[in-house]
């Protein structure tokens, strides 16, 4: 009997994020789409090649403010042997809002996958990976339309989160299903000093006796360090010869309190309401030009969200365009 193989492209992407992919952004945080755990995954039981790929995801996240993120990500997938793969991914990101447009290099995401066990039934595979910060979370308002010049934008506007993470995870997987699961934990805390009475001017350029009331609704972020999440993703595939579509669930738990620095009473501070889950409901399709590329779209539409978000990754609907190309 052959031996069953598989081999990954690994991640779609948010990058569904757009980490919400999302309803929490997964897209963005590169959390959901790492590895084993990425969305609508290659499978086959007649490969018994190593393959490599290259991925080019097109990602747009609208969020539940002004800002809509835009995400240009290259996502290069390496085959060490027949069953460890090496994924990393480098995405470009823009945002466009209310309170100025901002561009940069995101966080970087490299992530280790293992095949466990192989059988006629599916495959295992287990991930390990850490996301690198691009900056500090401390992009500034370079113009002084608000009477605001040189302060820190939101964490919404912000290019990357600041924050090293540890990531892990593992699924199974088969021609009809994925099960996938997976943790994230920031291990550093941002540098962002967003705050609302620096932002006086807005909307007219006029100094104001307080801020809008809009600029109350980006929650503060000051030196932020993200609870850890846990996320489980659900998803099932029709599969045809050139064709295949997908429909799935990512729920995503936030398990601890984001922390931030209070410059009011000068001590760091547990935030109420930044736990708890964000349900994000999927559907996906893809279409194989032949063995070697192929096209995949995603949409992906919250369900449910955590009441304080301060790490600005919420979104009420993202979608997502990739090519991929298997050598």
């Amino acid at each position: 009997m052959k031996k069953l193989r598989i081999s990954y492209l690994v991640l779609l992407l948010l990058v569904v994020t757009w980490s919400d992919m999302l309803g929490q952004g997964c897209s963005d945080a590169g959390f959901c789409t790492m590895g084993a755990m990425k969305p609508d995954q290659y499978y086959s039981e007649k490969v018994d090649v190593k393959l490599r790929s290259v991925e080019i995801n097109a990602y747009r996240g609208k969020t539940t403010l002004s800002p809509v993120v835009y995400v240009l990500t290259a996502d290069m997938t390496f085959s060490i042997t027949n069953k460890l793969f090496v994924q990393a991914k480098v995405p470009y990101q823009t945002v466009t809002g209310n309170l100025g447009d901002t561009g940069g290099l995101g966080d970087i995401s490299l992530s280790l996958t293992r095949n466990l066990l192989e059988t006629k039934k599916g495959v295992l595979s287990a991930t390990v990976g850490t996301k690198i910060p691009s900056n500090h979370s401390d992009i500034e308002k370079q113009n002084n339309e608000f009477l605001s010049e040189g302060q820190d934008l939101p964490m919404y506007y912000q290019t990357s989160l600041g924050s090293y993470d540890f990531i892990a995870g593992g699924a199974w997987i088969n021609e009809k299903w994925l099960f996938a699961t997976g943790i994230q934990i920031a291990l550093t805390q941002n540098q962002n000093d967003f705050r609302w009475g620096q932002w006086l001017g807005y909307p007219n350029g006029q100094p104001h006796a307080e801020p809008d009331p809009y600029i109350f609704e980006y929650p503060l972020a000051n030196n932020l360090k993200r609870g850890t999440d846990v996320m489980l993703r659900v998803e099932r595939n029709f599969r045809f010869t050139n064709f295949n579509f997908n429909v799935g669930l990512l729920p995503i738990y936030r398990i601890t309190k984001d922390e931030v620095y209070d410059f009011d009473i000068d001590q760091r501070v547990k935030l109420d309401g930044t736990t708890g889950l964000a349900l994000t409901a999927l559907l996906g399709a893809g279409y194989s030009f032949n063995v070697n590329s192929g096209v995949k779209f995603l949409y992906g539409k919250k369900i449910t969200d955590r009441k304080v978000n301060p790490d600005g990754l919420t979104r009420n609907y993202v979608t997502s365009l990739s090519y991929v190309y298997r050598f």
